[in-house]
C-alpha cells in the first residue's frame, strides 16, 4: 500500500477528533460561554450540518479540480473552522465555527476515497479504503480521550488549537506523499455529476448506509446510561470503556477492508447480520460488568464491518462521479447520525428500558439488510457495473498520462 494513504488517514485522524470531542467538552464550553448545555449541545448538530451540506456541494464544485489540490484545501478549510473555534469570542461565533468546521468533512472523504482506490491494485481498493478509515476509527482510541483531557486542564479553545496542528501535519503530508495528478471530471461537468445520483441502485446504496448506520447510533447515543444504569458502571470508567468501541471499530474497519476485497456485497450482509444480532443481545450483555465490555468492542467491530463496502458499492453505481457519490455517503453517515439517535430516543421515551434503543438498533440493521436485498435485486434486472470505480493515479516514478 502507497505511503499517500498515511497522508489521508492523517487528515482523518484531525477530522475524527474534532467531530467527536465537542461532546466531551460541553460543560466546559456551556459554562465558559454562559449558556445550558442543551444550547451547547446544537454545537455538535451544527458540525453534522456542515458535513450534509457540504459533502455534496464541495465535491460537486471541485470536481474538475485535481484531486490532490482539492484535498489540501479542504483540508485548509479544516484548520480555518477549527481556528476561528478556538479563538471564537462568544456562542454565536462558535456555532458558526462549527459549521464550518464541518463543511469539508464528507468531501475529504469522499475525495480521498477516491484517491485511496485509485492508488491501489484492483484487488486491494477495499483495503485501501479502510486504511484511510483507519484514522478515524484510532481517533476515537487515542485522539478524542487526549483531546477532551486538553479540554478540561488546558481550556476547551486549547483542542481546537490543537486539532488545527493536526490539520497543518494533514496538509504537509498531503502535499509530500499524494502524487501530482492530471484526473479531472467526466466532460459533462456539474450536471453530469448531479445526474449520476439520480440512479436508483445510487439511492437504495445510500439508504443502506442510512439504516445501517443508523442501528449502530440508536445504541451508541445511549450507550454511557446503558453502562452505568445497566452494567453498574461508574461514570469515572465510561471513556475508557467508550475507548474499547474504538478498538473494536478499528478491528471492524481493517477485517471489513480485506473481505470486502473478497466480497463486497457478502461483506455488506454479514457486517448488517452481525450488527443485528450484536445489538439484540444487548440487553443481556449489559447484564452484568464482564459481559458490557465485550457488549461496547463487539459493537464496533460489526458496525465498521461494513463502512468499506458501503461506501466502494456507492462509489461502484455512481461510477460516472465517484467523488460526488461517496461525499453522499458521507452526508448520509450523519443522517444516519441524528436519525439513529432520534429512533433510540423515542424508545427510551417510551418507557421501554434503557437499554432499549439497542433493541431498535437491531430493527434498524434488519431494515438496512432488506434495503440491501432490495438493491441486489435491482443488480440483477441490470448490467453488471464497471468494478473500476477511480482512475488510477500514477506514483512518482510512473509517467504521468494526459
Amino acid at each position: 500500500m502507497p505511503l499517500a494513504l498515511l497522508a489521508l488517514a492523517v487528515g482523518a485522524f484531525g477530522i475524527g477528533t474534532t467531530e467527536f470531542v465537542m461532546m466531551g467538552l460541553l460543560p466546559d464550553v456551556a459554562d465558559d460561554l454562559h449558556v445550558s448545555i442543551p444550547t451547547a449541545g446544537h454545537l455538535v448538530s451544527a458540525y453534522a450540518l456542515g458535513v450534509v451540506i457540504g459533502a455534496p456541494l464541495l465535491a460537486a464544485v471541485t470536481a474538475r479540480m485535481s484531486r490532490r489540490k482539492v484535498l489540501i484545501g479542504l483540508m485548509l478549510l479544516f484548520i480555518a473552522g477549527n481556528t476561528l473555534s478556538a479563538f471564537a469570542p462568544d456562542y454565536d461565533w462558535l456555532l458558526a465555527a462549527r459549521f464550518l468546521s464541518g463543511l469539508p468533512h464528507g468531501a475529504f472523504f469522499g475525495v480521498g476515497a477516491v484517491v485511496a482506490t485509485g492508488l491501489a491494485a484492483p484487488e486491494r481498493k477495499a483495503r485501501a479504503v479502510s486504511l484511510m478509515f483507519l484514522g478515524l476509527t484510532i481517533a476515537n482510541i487515542a485522539g478524542v480521550p487526549v483531546a477532551t483531557l486538553m479540554g478540561q486542564h488546558l481550556g476547551w479553545r486549547s483542542t481546537f488549537l490543537g486539532v488545527s496542528v493536526i490539520g497543518v501535519l494533514a496538509v504537509v503530508s498531503l502535499a509530500l506523499l499524494v502524487p501530482h495528478d492530471g484526473t479531472h471530471a467526466p466532460s459533462a461537468g456539474l450536471r453530469g455529476e448531479l445526474a449520476a445520483l439520480r440512479s436508483l441502485p445510487v439511492w437504495l446504496a445510500l439508504g443502506t448506509t442510512v439504516a445501517g448506520f443508523g442501528a449502530l447510533f440508536a445504541a451508541y447515543s445511549y450507550i454511557t446510561p446503558m453502562l452505568t444504569d445497566a452494567a453498574g458502571y461508574a461514570d469515572s470508567s465510561v471513556t475508557l470503556l467508550l475507548a474499547l468501541f474504538g478498538v473494536g471499530a478499528t478491528a471492524g474497519n481493517l477485517l471489513g477492508g480485506r473481505l470486502a476485497d473478497r466480497s463486497m456485497r457478502g461483506t455488506l450482509f454479514g457486517g448488517l447480520l452481525s450488527l443485528a444480532a450484536v445489538l439484540a443481545l444487548f440487553p443481556l450483555l449489559m447484564a452484568t460488568e464482564w459481559s458490557a465490555p465485550l457488549a461496547v468492542i463487539l459493537l464496533g467491530t460489526a458496525s465498521f464491518v461494513t463502512s468499506s463496502p458501503l461506501l466502494l458499492m456507492v462509489m461502484e453505481k455512481a461510477s460516472s462521479a465517484p467523488s460526488l457519490a461517496s461525499s453522499a455517503n458521507q452526508a448520509a453517515f450523519n443522517l444516519a447520525n441524528a436519525g439513529g439517535a432520534w429512533i433510540g430516543g423515542l424508545a427510551l421515551a417510551a418507557g421501554f428500558g434503557v437499554t432499549s434503543p439497542a433493541v431498535a438498533g437491531a430493527f434498524l440493521a434488519v431494515l438496512g439488510m432488506g434495503v440491501a436485498g432490495v438493491a441486489y435485486a435491482v443488480d440483477r434486472r441490470r448490467p453488471a457495473p464497471a468494478r473500476i470505480v477511480a482512475t488510477h493515479i500514477p506514483q512518482p516514478t510512473e509517467p504521468l498520462h494526459h
